[in-house]
């Protein structure tokens, strides 16, 4: 059966996919077979480097739990901030005033532009030139900083994306129907977009908890990947298992966040399907009263 993407596979096209299917396959367990083989032979594999993670709580509360725990807490106050930051920013670049997306675009445009890590380095040193914040929270305070600017930025790409994305009848019959411009951002189009923009947003977050580690990597920041560098020391140079395990826990983790914005959207998508109510004039003409306090009188006394 024919697409219009592609045709359909004839026999030879479909003796080829499995050949070279079967041949993939093969190099894939070669490869898997070579790496444990190897592992093995350096001693890797062996019970005492791994038993510490199963046998007893001394890396978890020592090494593992803390680093997730600042992991966690960098990236929920990074997520706090930069959603509603980018969400602004995002609904400011769509303005028809000059003075509203000129400077929101050039925001976003710099802080979009610059790596995150140069952008949590500039706040360790503004953090440590010009305010009282510890010594000990400023690594905290520089990553979260970083974070935000920069993910603000991509998140209000993305708000901006999804919005102009809609069919733009959506705008225009809201406008035909007597809606200002506010109430058709706020009730039409931002609702429409966040469902289609949550898989986007979401791929952003979990940007956002890997990009923790860079605060460990260069500004000391004790975060689960800085804590795996502690551990293996401490473990005797126990490299392999104790990353090994820490990507595990990332893998979890942003599995877990992903699964949960697909049900998420999946149950947006089923809220929002059309009841076949129509919406009438007086509800209209309610709905733009209740917007400025008072109520319009309908009738032949008008």
């Amino acid at each position: 059966m024919s697409s219009i993407l592609y045709d359909a596979q004839g026999p030879r096209a479909k003796r080829r996919n499995v050949i070279f299917t079967v041949l993939f396959l093969v190099a894939l367990a070669a490869l898997l077979w070579w790496v444990i083989s190897t592992l093995a032979d350096k001693g890797q594999l062996e019970w005492a480097k791994w038993e510490m993670f199963f046998t007893g709580t001394e890396a978890w509360s020592t090494y593992i739990w803390p680093g997730l725990e600042n992991t966690l807490k960098a990236a929920a106050l990074a997520v706090i901030i930069a959603l509603p930051l980018g969400a602004v920013l995002g609904i400011a670049r769509l303005s028809d005033h000059a003075w509203v997306y000129v400077p929101a675009s050039i925001v976003v445009e710099f802080f979009r532009s610059i790596p995150v890590l140069v952008l949590m380095i500039f706040g360790l040193a503004l953090f440590s030139e010009y305010t009282n914040v510890s010594s000990d929270d400023r690594p905290l305070y520089a990553v979260v900083t970083g974070l935000v600017l920069y993910n603000a930025s991509v998140l209000a790409e993305i708000v901006r994306a999804g919005i102009l994305a809609l069919p733009k009848g959506q705008a225009e019959s809201a406008m035909a129907i007597g809606l200002r411009k506010n109430q058709i951002m706020r009730l039409i189009l931002l609702p429409q977009a966040v469902t289609a923009m949550l898989p986007a947003i979401v791929s952003q977050l979990v940007v956002i908890v890997k990009d923790t580690a860079l605060g460990g990597a260069v500004l000391t920041f004790s975060e689960l990947l800085a804590s795996a560098n502690t551990m293996s020391a401490y473990y005797g140079a126990n490299t392999i298992a104790s990353f090994t395990v820490v990507a595990v826990i990332f893998i979890a983790l942003n599995f877990a966040l992903t699964s949960f914005a697909s049900w998420l959207e999946a149950r947006l998508r089923r809220s929002k399907k059309s009841t076949g109510a129509v919406v009438g004039a007086e509800e209209v003409i309610d709905l733009n009263a209740a917007e400025v306090g008072g109520t319009y009188k309908t009738g032949a006394g008008q």
